[in-house]
C-alpha cells in the first residue's frame, strides 16, 4: 500500500540548545559571581536558547535556583548569595560524568530524583578558586560538556599569579617586580619569609602591594606604605590564600583591554582606563563594585598606544593558551607597557569595564554573551 497519500505527521522543531549557568562557588568571590551571573542570565537570548540556571553555595552545594536575574544585584552595599536564591535549602543538582550523558538530575532528601534535561554548553561565571581556576573546567572536560571560556592549564595559569607572570615572563612580555612567599616558606621559618619581603621593600622601595597569590576582584590586597602596616597586610592576604604575592608599586596609568574569541580568532577591544578613585587608595574592591568608580571608554591613548595595548593583549591570550574571553590589565610606565594580570572570567556585571570595553567595539552586551556561546558550541572538549 502506497503511503504517498497518507497524512504525514509534524516534524518536532529542532530543540533550542540548552545554557546551564553556573555561579556563586565557594570562594572570597562569590556575590560578585552572582551579580555578575544576574546580568548574563538577562541577556540571554531566550528565543534561541534555554536556559538552567544553576548556584553554588559558599559550602559547595549545587543548587537550583530562580531564574530571576532582578534578585542578583547589589543592594544597600551588599552583595547577593546563593543561598537566598535557591529553590531548596537542602536539594542538589548533579552534572552528569558520563560523556555520552548529559542529563542534569535535581533531588531532595527523601525524594524521586528529577530529571532536568540535557544541557548543551555550560556557562561558568565563577571567580576565583573552586570555578575559575581549572577545577570546574577539569570536571565539564570529564563530562564531555563543552563550555564558556578557557580551559583548564589556562584557567589555572589565570588565576594563580606567580605562575601567569613566569608564563608572561617566557613569552617576552615586560611585567613588573614581584616576590612570592609560599605556605611551607612561612610554615618553616617565619622570620626569613618575613625578612624576604622586607628586602625586597629595600630594593624597590614603598609602598608594596600584598597580595592573595590566587584570587580576584581585588579582594585580600592591601597597599603598604611602610614596614608598619606589613603585618596586617599579610595576615589580610592569608585569610583568602596561604599563598602570597608581593608587587613593586608600578607608577602608571592603569590600563585595560578585552580579548574575545571570533570565527577568525582572537580580536582586542578598544581599551579603557582606570583613575585614580577619589575616595580609595588604589582601585580596590569597593571601588570597582560598591562605589562603581567609572572607567574611561575609550582610553585617551595616542593611535600608537593603542595599537600596542590591543596586540599585547592578544599576546597575553595566546600566550597562557586562553579560549573565549579575557580581559588583559596593564601599567602604562616611562617605560612602555607593563602587563599587571590577566583574568579569564574577568566581571561580567553592567558596570564591569570588560563588557563596556566591547559595547565601545561595536559588540552589545547580548551580543557579547552569544558570542562566547557560539564559540563554546564550536569547540569540542578534550585535547584540541
Amino acid at each position: 500500500m502506497s503511503t504517498e497519500n497518507l497524512p504525514q505527521s509534524p516534524q518536532q522543531p529542532p530543540r533550542k540548545p540548552r545554557v546551564a549557568v553556573v555561579f556563586g562557588g565557594r570562594s572570597s568571590e562569590h556575590g560578585i559571581s552572582v551579580v555578575t551571573a544576574g546580568a548574563v542570565l538577562k541577556a540571554i537570548d531566550r528565543t534561541k536558547y534555554d536556559v538552567l540556571p544553576i548556584g553554588i553555595t559558599q559550602d559547595g552545594r549545587w543548587a537550583l535556583t530562580a531564574d530571576e536575574p532582578e534578585r542578583m544585584a547589589i543592594t544597600e552595599r551588599r552583595t547577593p548569595n546563593v543561598a537566598e536564591l535557591a529553590e531548596s535549602s537542602e536539594g542538589g543538582v548533579v552534572l552528569p560524568v558520563d560523556p555520552g550523558n548529559r542529563e542534569v538530575v535535581y533531588s531532595e532528601p527523601g525524594s524521586v530524583p528529577k530529571a532536568l534535561g540535557e544541557v548543551d554548553v555550560v556557562f561558568p561565571v565563577l571567580h576565583g578558586p573552586y570555578g575559575e581556576d581549572g577545577t570546574l573546567q577539569g570536571l565539564l572536560e570529564l563530562s564531555g560538556v563543552p563550555y564558556v571560556g578557557s580551559g583548564v592549564l589556562a584557567s589555572a595559569v589565570g588565576q594563580d599569579k606567580e605562575y601567569m607572570k613566569r608564563v608572561f615572563t617566557s613569552f617576552g612580555l615586560a611585567v613588573g617586580p614581584y616576590v612570592v612567599i609560599r605556605p611551607r616558606e612561612w610554615q618553616q621559618d617565619e622570620s626569613a619569609a618575613r625578612k624576604k619581603i622586607v628586602d625586597f621593600a629595600g630594593e624597590h622601595g614603598w609602598p608594596l602591594f600584598v597580595k592573595p597569590a590566587r584570587a580576584g576582584s581585588s579582594i585580600g590586597i592591601t597597599k603598604v606604605d611602610d614596614l608598619a602596616g606589613l603585618d596586617d597586610a599579610i595576615a589580610e592576604a592569608q585569610r583568602h590564600d596561604p599563598k602570597i604575592l608581593v608587587e613593586a608599586a608600578l607608577r602608571g596609568r592603569e590600563i585595560e583591554c578585552g580579548v574575545l574569541d571570533f570565527e577568525d580568532g582572537p580580536r582586542a577591544s578598544v581599551p579603557s582606563e582606570i583613575p585614580s578613585p577619589e575616595t580609595h587608595a588604589y582601585y580596590d574592591f569597593e571601588a570597582k563594585y560598591i562605589d562603581s568608580t567609572p572607567g574611561i571608554v575609550p582610553a585617551p591613548l595616542t593611535p600608537e598606544e593603542t595599537a600596542e595595548v590591543q596586540k599585547l593583549a592578544v599576546d597575553a591570550f595566546e600566550a597562557a593558551s586562553c579560549e573565549g574571553l579575557v580581559r588583559a590589565d596593564f601599567f602604562l610606565t616611562d617605560q612602555g607597557f607593563v602587563i599587571n594580570e590577566i583574568n579569564t572570567m574577568p566581571g561580567m556585571t553592567p558596570i564591569s569595564m570588560y563588557p563596556q570595553m566591547w559595547q565601545a567595539s561595536g559588540v552589545s552586551y547580548p551580543e557579547l554573551v552569544d558570542r562566547l556561546i557560539q564559540a563554546a558550541l564550536r569547540r569540542s572538549t578534550g585535547l584540541r
